[in-house]
């Protein structure tokens, strides 16, 4: 009953396969044909760009045309691969492992099942081979692992890796020399050789940093030689004001007393600390705390006085 499965199974992998590869091989003819004409008039488009002057135009153009000219290429041989494994289908059934001499053929197709949306049927070779072979054989091909065996050729032809600018003025050249248009190429050959630096780096910032100021310059030395401004010191005086109370006749004498003290210690000032305060420094700053202390001193001892003064006068009456 195994024997029968196995060879019912060999049959279905066989026949599914040659009609998948024959399917391959007749898109690819359409596309070929469709792809050629499609190619043919994108050259006509770059020889009016060089005849008219928009070199600009024909740069970015020219990509499209290597484009469609590697993908032709990748087509050319992926037809001919699909081609070598069909005749030897048979092969592929019978033999567990795949066959040495078929190894480049099968990985390449299934690299390039990956790359190439128009032709869907790769996409059902690969289901077949993963079937056959297992996933770490179709892994190792789209992967590009070292012993997946994918030819070097259809992997450059199907790289999404932008054209190199020599490639790209090669191709300008043999358009024009093809289509004899007299071009100057000096432009584009020192466009294409043009370094262009990484802005990510850093390098070429508009950043200016703000330099400090020269240590011998005349600016610097003159805010160097410059005294800081100094604010003269308040003058903390201590006022002892006694409150008018309003049962007490003598309140308004006491007041009196008191408020003349004060006035009288405010307006005491001699030369000295009124010359201190145009030129201040420490000792002046340290008489004036001085003048202060004694200051209070008088206007406390002027307040007691008035108080007892009071206490006479109300003991008198």
């Amino acid at each position: 009953m195994s024997s029968l499965n196995s060879l019912f199974n060999r049959s279905t992998f066989g026949t599914k396969c040659k009609t998948c590869l024959n399917l391959v091989i007749s898109r690819i003819k359409l596309l070929r044909n469709r792809r050629e004409l499609q190619l043919i008039n994108m050259r006509k488009e770059m020889v009016q760009y060089l005849q008219t002057g928009q070199e600009s135009i024909a740069r970015i153009r020219v990509e499209h045309i290597i484009r469609e000219q590697n993908i032709l290429a990748a087509y050319e041989i992926v037809e001919l691969f699909c081609e070598f494994v069909l005749a030897r289908v048979p092969i592929v059934e019978v033999q567990k492992e795949c066959p040495l001499e078929l190894r480049e053929a099968i990985a390449s197709i299934i690299f390039a099942s990956g790359r190439c949306s128009d032709l869907p049927e790769l996409m059902h070779l690969r289901n077949l081979f993963t079937t056959k072979y297992g996933k770490e054989f179709v892994a190792a091909a789209m992967e590009l692992r070292p012993d997946s065996g994918v030819n070097r050729t259809i992997i450059e032809k199907l790289s999404v890796k932008a054209p190199s600018g020599e490639s790209k003025l090669k191709v300008l050249k043999a358009i024009a020399q093809e289509y004899n248009v007299e071009w100057d190429s000096s432009n584009t050959e020192a466009e294409f050789n043009k370094k262009y630096e990484d802005l990510l780096d850093g390098s070429g910032s508009s950043v200016h940093q703000v330099q400090p100021p020269i240590e011998n310059s005349p600016v610097a030395s003159a805010s160097r030689d410059k005294p800081p401004a100094l604010k003269p010191p308040a003058r903390d005086v201590e006022k002892h004001q006694v409150l008018e109370s309003p049962s007490s006749p003598a309140g308004g004498s006491i007041a009196y007393v008191a408020s003349k003290t004060i006035v009288a210690t405010q307006e005491h000032h001699s030369p000295a600390e009124e010359r201190s305060c145009t030129n201040p420094s420490s000792s002046d700053v340290l008489e004036k705390a001085r003048a202060a202390i004694a200051a209070a001193t008088r206007a406390s001892a002027a307040a007691r006085a008035a108080a007892e003064l009071a206490k006479v006068k109300i003991t008198s009456q």
